[in-house]
């Protein structure tokens, strides 16, 4: 069992209330270390000392936030109306079990029974949002508000699962990323100094790698990230985004930016001296940290190294430990490998 994952899987950590899984995070790394804290934004950052081989300031982003819900109103029946933190898809919603608050009072999303709606249109239509509750059990409104509060986070319950070399659990995206920068910072030193940052408020648009950042000034940067597999499920013949199972896949273009083109050879060519199975991710979607990074200061050469997952922003993503193995290995071996600005591949 994968114990780190598991536990960095199952804490709680939505944008903006990510003080769970930063605790947790800081016990991993503290010991392994040379500097840590946390800033105005609530980003962890961390400083591993080099050997002194390269000047080179080196940052290594990874994500603590996940998705998740915010209550915004405590109804007269006693449950919750509330709203999305982060991309989510309604259908992945209805009869899910969440965690509210830092005290995680279990409840279940809920909305009007299949059998009371009165026409097949509205039974044919997806539920939205709006009309769902989290229900605690709570029999009124005055007892439902002395366990929860508007502003208050709730997350998927989800219990980590490991299935035929494959993770089950939620906040995969991007928990595996820190999982793996727990690892780096454990595995060190590297030549240069090392800037660790687990940052806040991704999902939301990237606000915490852009503090953070703005403030580190690296002259590189490597962020560590779990990118959606459109693998499965598939009724056509069409090539996937990225599947599970073929190895890290490398970002070449999303749509936040365009990652250093010597940064991305170098992690190609990293991979292919080591023996590590990547794939390319297809240009376009989404967007990561890389793209506020790139864009402190006067410009950072930056790229991403992600592990693919099916179903992520749901109640539960799967990965494969392989994959993961292997990200960690191509970012341990690039950071080893990594050359002076000048002399990265063109």
């Amino acid at each position: 069992m994968n114990t780190l994952l598991q536990e960095l899987s199952e804490a709680m950590g939505v944008s903006g209330a990510e003080g769970p899984v930063r605790r947790l995070i800081r016990e991993h790394i503290v010991d392994h270390v040379d500097d840590v804290r946390v800033d105005h934004m609530g980003n962890l950052l961390a400083l591993k000392k080099g050997a002194g081989a390269s000047g080179l300031r080196v940052l290594v982003d990874a994500h603590m936030d996940e998705v998740g819900l915010m209550i915004t109103e405590v109804d007269s029946q006693g449950t919750a109306r509330f709203e999305a933190v982060g991309g989510f898809d309604d259908r992945a919603l209805l009869g899910k079990v969440v965690q509210v608050g830092e005290k995680g009072v279990v409840g279940v999303i809920g909305a009007r029974p299949l059998h009371l709606l009165k026409s097949a249109a509205e039974r044919a239509r997806i539920v939205k949002r709006d009309a769902m509750r989290i229900d605690i059990g709570a029999p009124t409104k005055e007892a439902a508000a002395r366990k929860m509060k508007p502003g208050d986070r709730a997350a998927f319950l989800t219990t980590y699962r490991e299935l035929e070399g494959m993770a089950l659990g939620k906040a995969l995206d991007n928990r595996a990323g820190c999982a793996t920068l727990v690892r780096l910072l454990q595995a060190g030193p590297y030549p240069f100094d090392l800037h660790a940052v687990f940052s806040v408020q991704e999902e939301i648009g990237t606000l915490g790698a852009r503090v953070a950042s703005f403030e580190i000034r690296p002259d590189v940067a490597f962020v560590l990230e779990c990118t959606p597999a459109y693998d499965l499920p598939n009724r056509d013949d069409v090539s996937p985004n990225v599947a599970v199972g073929l190895g890290p896949s490398l970002y070449v273009m999303d749509n936040r930016t365009i990652q250093d083109p010597r940064m991305v050879s170098h992690l190609m060519q990293t991979a292919t001296r080591h023996g590590i199975p990547f794939q390319i991710r297809q240009p376009g979607g989404g967007g990561t940290n890389t793209g506020a990074i790139q864009r402190a200061g006067s410009g950072v050469p930056v790229a991403t190294v992600a592990v693919p997952a099916r179903y992520v922003h749901a109640p539960a993503a799967l990965i494969s430990l392989d994959d993961l193995e292997n990200v960690f290995r191509l970012a341990d071996a690039a950071l080893r490998d990594l050359p002076p600005l000048a002399d990265l591949p063109g």
